[in-house]
């Protein structure tokens, strides 16, 4: 297409200079001077105070480039001349110096650091704040819990382990999406989605597929998050309250997810080579009827229905084949063969890294290919490949960083997902094949679902990340930094559906119904963010300030074309043969984001602590006038257990009272939402392609606002061996972009903007984390984290006259659904009974639907446990949720009907005074009142699915070796391996989806590094 090559053509062009310095300035030449030939090679081990080795261990020799790291046997080897000092550092440990004096081998004991909570350092974007001083809600997931998950989406090992992030699987396809939220919902109408930042860039995690072409397979969710191998995440940070998410302006209202990947570490080259294989398959089937059940309701239902006599005419055979001209002793487990199969998931990556002191490089490369567990040879291919370069001058007042990751998707399914017909199919249906392996149609009496195979949907995607930050020491206390970043994110998707995925019974021709429809789509972003850092500390007092702006650039295009009608199938991939061609969708955006931000933090005696932040935001999605929008925050901590009544020999080994308040916004509303916008009607009119108005001009509305509370309290007991923190958060969202209805005459039915509506959030958050047993042979650490969020909507003038008035209520959470209010049964007549509340003594559809069941989780968390026992490490975790959720008589609540289901429609009505949950069967022939349909409505329809989920299990052996600085692990790891539930549902975190739910897998894999 001419759009596509217009978008391959642009080109960042400090790439260029990044491939450059990567590929033509090595270490040596980089270097201010020659090293002076080493004298000697010193070996040694480092420990801590129990003899445990300690990993991992930088070891560098002072005022030199020369640097190793300690292996996972805390062995080193090192070169080192006479005279010179060995420099031993690793965070939670005091670091320590140990001159050499004509030895050959050292031991070394570090000895623990009980101000640790200070050394760990925390990404909170444009700066960074230890664990102990950090005035904001920052949760953070490390690179040694993450790799520990056989899971090939940053999301999916965030699951659980992150108090005020609730994170859902979509799909248990590969290349599928997951939905996350982080601190509930804010807004009615906008995104949930958190502004995710890679290396200081920002990555759009909105899916660009079509629904047209991926809806019936992926729901239309390709997740661009799956562009980013797990194994190259050293840390993930998810910044939840207005002192940790307002410096990002108008897009952290829904939170803030910072990713930072893997970097080269000083010291020798080292090669890290991982291979694993991993078997998947679902982990739960549904309970249904077999073939003798199924054709005593549906011969039942029959006769209810008043057509008994005609069970025995040969001329209605082909009304009731599965009845009549099936094989009525015939039984398939249809879950077994349709959804029974094993996923293979192989992965391999190598990455190399090293450097001296000024210099460090890592360059990685991996390759996955998973299948699933549907027929045929479906499967998702992803090869990515990333580096990095780090360099600082001798003087170390000059800095730079690059890094470009670069990953291409190729994902080939089947047209259609077959879990909804797993769950369906008549079990004495015919089978798939006939004598001669062709597919059989069984004279024309049902749909083949193997049919589907000729069908297919391919995604295929290409994700480039780029960074580059550069920084200068204009003086000792004053600091230039500028990062520059460019994202492109390409999709091409098609579904082709050919005419020999049809019954023949129905005449299709390649002619008249065969149809290819295509998916073209691009997002390119730049940003440049020059910065000023100043920082100054006194005898008791120290400040540090932070100046910057930002300029945002991006766009988006997408063009959707269907083709009808092709002179035979094996021409549908060329849109060129087809007969019609139709532009569904033409959409080509622009974006320009433009900011100023800043920060200063005051420290008194390293105590008293004030962190006030503040952005001022210009956005293009606003008309002229509502371009701009400011918003800020404060944030005070207080470390009391630095005050003199604690101790040196206090148990209280860390105490903080922290709080925050402040307003960040959202413009997620789309672009040219305030102008008068027209679309590609897909109509013609005398041959000339017809536009359609899709928007009326309104430039009055902007910025949605939400504004955030916290107070929390921080404790760490006995040396920080029980860390607990815990935190109360209200977050109340403002300036509601919603659609106000419109007259039918204007033509519209809305007009977006801004409505007097207030969302409010609260919740209370606890995390714990304790270090059980630290032994010199046995160590045992536990984390937890729970959350407890709830959800109310304040305010909504004239909700009762709005589009809005059957979707929510005030005072009640936007996540509720409101129902019929089943009554049971009737037992004289076997029907289902509703409530009248309008008391007109029938069932309608708004006014009867007054039931209200909250959907949105009552509490989640997790419960983590790590034990080492020598070269074995093993962790398990539990995710736990409380929820509500839509069960099975959701898609099939009377028996009889067409179609198998659950085996609780067996216990059914079937005269007079029987006292059953569950109506008389119907055959789907004659009125049922529309009883079946309020049911599938209605409470009956909402039971209990909460759960404890053995999310993770993970088994590490480090295998002795005689080499020195070869390290190999064998690693055994599952992941969804077990489910506690009263849900009889496919899945609890799945339940309202006919689409595969997530699989359980277990991996087997061997990593070498030397």
């Amino acid at each position: 297409m001419k759009k596509s090559s217009k978008l391959l053509s642009r080109k960042p062009l400090f790439l260029l200079l990044y491939l450059f310095l990567s590929v033509l300035i090595p270490e040596q030449l980089m270097a201010s001077k020659a090293l002076e030939p080493p004298q000697a090679i010193i070996t040694g081990k480092v420990t801590d105070v129990n003899g445990l080795p300690l990993a991992g261990v930088n070891v560098i020799v002072e005022s030199t480039d020369r640097g190793t790291i300690s292996d996972l046997d805390g062995s080193f080897r090192i070169q080192v001349n006479s005279g010179e000092t060995l420099v031993f550092s690793i965070v939670g440990f005091k670091s320590l110096r140990v001159p050499i004096e004509g030895a050959d081998f050292v031991n070394v004991v570090l000895e623990e650091d009980v101000t640790q909570l200070g050394e760990v350092v925390l990404n909170a974007g444009y700066y960074t704040v230890s664990e102990r001083e950090r005035t904001g809600n920052i949760a953070t997931i490390k690179a040694d819990v993450m790799e520990k998950q056989p899971v090939g989406n940053p999301l999916a090992a965030m699951q659980g382990h992150m108090s005020g992030v609730n994170i859902v699987q979509s799909t248990g396809l590969p290349g599928g999406g997951y939905s996350i939220e982080v601190r509930g919902r804010n807004f009615i109408n906008g995104a949930t989605d958190p502004l995710f930042i890679v290396d200081g860039v920002p990555f759009g995690p909105q899916s660009l597929g079509a629904s047209r072409v991926s809806n019936e397979i992926l729901g239309g969710n390709v997740s661009p998050l799956n562009a980013i191998n797990p194994n190259d995440i050293e840390s993930i940070e998810v910044l939840k309250d207005a002192d940790a998410t307002a410096i990002y302006g108008s897009r952290g209202a829904n939170g803030v997810v910072l990713i930072t990947t893997k970097r080269g570490k000083a010291g020798k080259t080292r090669f890290d080579a991982q291979l694993s294989t991993s078997f998947g398959k679902v982990s739960r089937f549904l309970e249904l009827m077999d073939t003798q059940q199924y054709l005593e309701v549906r011969r039942e239902g029959v006769i209810n229905d008043g057509y008994g006599s005609f069970l025995d005419n040969p001329s209605f055979d082909f009304v009731w084949p599965d009845i009549k001209s099936w094989d009525n002793d015939r039984y398939t487990d249809w879950q077994k063969e349709l959804i029974g199969g094993t996923a293979y998931r192989n992965n391999a990556q190598l990455s190399i890294s090293g450097g001296g002191q000024s210099t460090q490089f890592l360059i990685s490369g991996a390759y996955q290919k998973e299948t699933t567990v549907f027929p045929g040879d479906a499967n998702y291919q992803r090869a990515t490949i990333r580096s990095q370069v780090d360099h600082r001058s001798d003087n170390e007042k000059f800095k730079i960083n690059m890094s470009m990751s670069y990953s291409n998707e190729n994902n080939q399914m089947p047209g259609e997902d077959f879990t909804g017909k797993a769950y369906s199919l008549e079990p004495n249906a015919p089978a798939l094949y006939d004598d001669e392996a062709n597919l059989n149609w069984e004279n024309n009496t049902w749909d083949n679902p193997l049919a589907a195979l000729e069908e297919s949907y391919v995604a295929k995607s290409n994700t480039l990340l780029s960074n580059a930050v550069i920084s200068y020491a204009i003086l000792p206390n004053l600091e230039f930094r500028s990062s520059m970043g460019f994202t492109s994110y390409r999709l091409d998707s098609y579904r082709a559906m050919p005419s020999s995925a049809r019954n023949p019974s129905l005449g299709l021709t390649p002619q008249n119904y065969s149809h290819l429809i295509t998916n073209a789509s691009q997002r390119e972003s730049w940003i440049v963010e020059p910065q000023l850092h100043w920082k100054k500390k006194w005898d008791l007092f120290s400040m540090d300030m932070l100046l910057g702006t930002t300029f945002q650039w991006e766009t988006t295009d997408q063009l959707v074309v269907r083709g009808l009608g092709f002179p035979n199938n094996g021409l549908i991939h060329n849109l060129a043969a087809a007969q019609t061609l139709e532009v569904i969708s033409d959409m080509d955006s622009e974006y320009r984001y433009n900011a100023v931000f800043g920060r200063i933090n005051l420290k008194v005696l390293d105590r008293y602590i004030l962190n006030i932040t503040g952005r001022r935001d210009g956005s293009s999605r606003f008309g002229p006038g509502k371009q701009f929008g400011n918003f800020g925050a404060v944030g005070m901590a207080w470390i009391f257990s630095e005050e003199p009544i604690f101790g040196p020999e206090s148990f209280l080994s860390f105490g903080k009272l922290r709080a925050s308040y402040g307003s960040t916004g959202s413009d997620t509303i789309g672009d040219y939402r305030y102008l008068d916008t027209y679309s590609v009607s897909g109509n013609d009119y005398d041959g000339v392609t017809a536009l359609e108005p899709t928007g009326i001009f309104n430039p009055q509305f902007g910025w949605e606002e939400n504004r955030k509370l916290e107070a929390a309290l921080e404790l760490g007991f006995f040396y920080d061996r029980l860390v607990l923190n815990t935190s109360w958060y209200q977050n109340r969202s403002s300036n509601q972009l919603v659609g106000i209805p419109l007259a039918t005459t204007t033509g519209f039915s809305q007009l977006t903007g801004n409505f007097d509506a207030v969302v409010e959030n609260t919740g209370f958050e606890v995390d714990l984390q304790t270090a059980n047993i630290q032994s010199k042979g046995l160590r045992w650490s536990t984390t937890f984290n729970l959350t407890v969020p709830k959800n109310r909507l304040v305010a909504f003038d004239g909700l009762e006259t709005s589009t809005f008035a059957n979707r929510y209520v005030v005072g009640e959470p936007l996540t509720i659904v409101k129902l019929y209010h089943a009554l049971g049964v009737d037992p004289e007549t076997g029907s289902y009974q509703f409530e009248d509340y309008n008391g007109d003594e029938g069932i309608t559809r708004s006014e009867d639907r007054q039931w209200i069941e909250d959907l949105a989780p009552t509490y989640y968390g997790g419960l983590g446990n790590t034990l080492s026992l020598g070269n074995f490490t093993l962790d398990a975790f539990f995710q736990f949720k409380k929820q509500k959720a839509y069960n099975t008589l959701r898609y099939q609540s009377t028996p009889g009907f067409k179609g198998n289901g659950s085996v609780e429609l067996f216990d059914r009505w079937q005269q007079p005074g029987d006292m059953v949950t569950i109506q008389r069967a119907y055959s789907g022939l004659a009125p049922t009142g529309g009883s079946d349909e309020f049911q599938k409505e209605s409470s009956a329809a909402i039971s209990n699915a909460s759960f404890i989920r053995l999310r993770n299990v993970s088994v590490n052996y480090k295998v002795p070796t005689l080499e020195h600085g070869l390290d190999i692990n064998v690693y055994l790891q599952g992941q969804n391996l077990w489910t506690i539930t009263d849900y009889k549902g496919p899945d609890p975190e799945q339940p309202t989806s006919l689409r595969l739910p997530p699989l359980r897998q277990v991996s087997l894999g061997i990593q070498v590094s030397f």
